[in-house]
């Protein structure tokens, strides 16, 4: 006798609404699903078939200009990119630092959780708010002026609390019987870290902080508050030279009245596409190389 035949006529309602229940929410979920991917998908197409047709190496390679047909995003591409290398090597070493204490070197009492809540909490805290902070500390306090190191500094400010989780993750992950087998054979606490802890948790912690990276790259609303400009006819020559940025570009060239300058917006909504998709790509990579070795 199956068990099914056990039950009674009212558990056996039961079970049918309880099913039908399930298979009306995996249905509205898969519909939620596929209404943000069909959105996603449209919008690329018509990204695509609008930037294409101006996306070459001259776009690439040439100044920003008045003019559409001369307009290039070498500026803010390479604005990018430095606020990019700076961020992360501001905050890749503090955030991982961090985690380190948080969870190999604190003691959990209230202190450990008060930092706790408060990093959780300012990983949600709007980007706005980081540019107002970054103003009044890095570009007015500090005195470093609307520069490139401004604009890194403000963006680690953001994207720290994400790696600094992120890490702390991929440490907790790390089984304790590889510490307690360290420990035994007379390792000190730092070996331990160093050698056996990092080595296996640093795929989880590359991957989190190249998407954290990723966020920063498409971030405009803090780097208009330290001083990012919407046109620059030169590339950053330092960390103290003034900058643009791709999202900036962008917004830029689509407030112009001109259709032409909406197509070379396409374009540079590619190039930052293709940039993001670069950077998950290299955390891919990252994570399955270490993960091969470990």
């Amino acid at each position: 006798m199956s068990a099914g035949d056990w039950l009674t006529g009212s558990d056996a309602a039961f079970d049918r609404r309880r099913k039908l229940k399930g298979a009306v929410f995996a249905g509205a979920c898969g519909a939620a699903t596929l209404v943000g991917v069909v959105s996603l998908g449209v919008l690329l197409v018509d990204v695509i078939i609008d930037g294409i047709a101006s996306l070459d190496w001259r776009f690439v390679t040439a100044l920003p200009s008045r003019f559409p047909e001369r307009a290039g995003i070498k500026v803010a591409l390479a604005g990018s990119v430095w606020i990019l290398v700076l961020t992360a090597l501001i905050s890749f070493p503090l955030s991982v630092a961090a985690a380190i204490y948080l969870e190999e070197y604190a003691n959990r009492g209230w202190v450990s959780k008060t930092i706790q809540t408060n990093i959780a909490n300012l990983a949600g805290v709007p980007s706005i708010v980081y540019g107002i902070l970054g103003l009044a500390l890095f570009v007015r306090g500090l005195g470093l002026g609307r520069s490139v190191l401004s604009g890194a500094l403000t963006l680690s400010l953001l994207i720290m609390p994400v790696i600094i989780i992120a890490a702390q993750e991929a440490i907790r992950a790390v089984p304790p019987t590889i510490r307690e087998a360290a420990y035994g054979l007379g390792a000190t606490r730092w070996q331990v870290v160093s050698r056996q802890v990092l080595p296996m948790a640093l795929p989880g912690i590359l991957t989190g902080t190249i998407l954290a990276l990723s966020r920063a790259v498409g971030e405009t609303a803090p780097l208009i508050m330290v001083g990012a400009v919407g046109f620059i006819a030169f590339t950053p020559e330092g960390p103290m030279s003034p900058f643009t940025v791709l999202p900036l570009q962008i917004y830029q060239w689509v407030s112009r009245p001109q259709d032409e300058f909406r197509a070379i917006a396409a374009a540079g909504i590619i190039v930052l596409l293709l940039l993001l998709l670069s950077m998950n790509a290299v955390a891919i990579v990252l994570r399955n190389r270490y993960s091969s070795k470990t």
